[in-house]
């Protein structure tokens, strides 16, 4: 065990180092900011990264809020608050859902849909950049390790 705090933190720093999930981890964090940084300028939207988590889980026909907020790991509540600031920025909308007449469905508006695909074109912005400095082969070999490495989290959460 580190005896003082300057030990634990180069002990917690060698950790971090060397374990793949937390470099996957920062990884993510830091393109989800950059992505979300461009964004705001594309459409003038105040978007945070709490706004963009929800996107991958909405289904074109739409998502009950519970349902994201189980798969976003979240509360109810908390879900709330995002899809009314997205809803005040036009870009989800709350429609009947029509096979229960007591709940709501959470689903992209006309400027919602756009905005996501102009999002879209800012990660393969991002992507060519990354391509760009290191290269071409890099990068589509971790594009196809990441998508085996996808296949095997969602086939163990099966």
């Amino acid at each position: 065990m580190a005896k003082t705090r300057r030990e634990f933190e180069r002990a917690l720093e060698a950790a971090k180092s060397a374990s793949t999930g937390q470099l996957l981890i920062r990884a993510a964090r830091l393109f989800n900011e950059r992505a979300v940084a461009r964004g705001r300028t594309l459409r003038g939207l105040d978007l945070r990264p709490a706004h963009t988590a929800v996107f991958p889980h909405l289904s074109l026909e739409g998502t009950r809020m519970t349902t994201l907020a189980e798969k976003m790991g979240i509360t109810k509540q908390a879900v709330g608050q995002i899809v009314a600031e997205l809803e005040r920025a036009e870009v989800l909308c709350r429609v009947p859902d029509p096979s229960d007449g007591r709940a709501k469905l959470v689903r992209f508006t006309a400027a919602g849909y756009r905005a996501v695909l102009d999002g879209m074109g800012v990660l393969r912005e991002i992507e060519n950049e990354f391509g760009a400095e290191l290269g071409e082969a890099l990068m589509a070999r971790l594009k196809r390790d990441l998508t085996k490495l996808l296949a095997a989290f969602e086939g163990a959460a099966s």
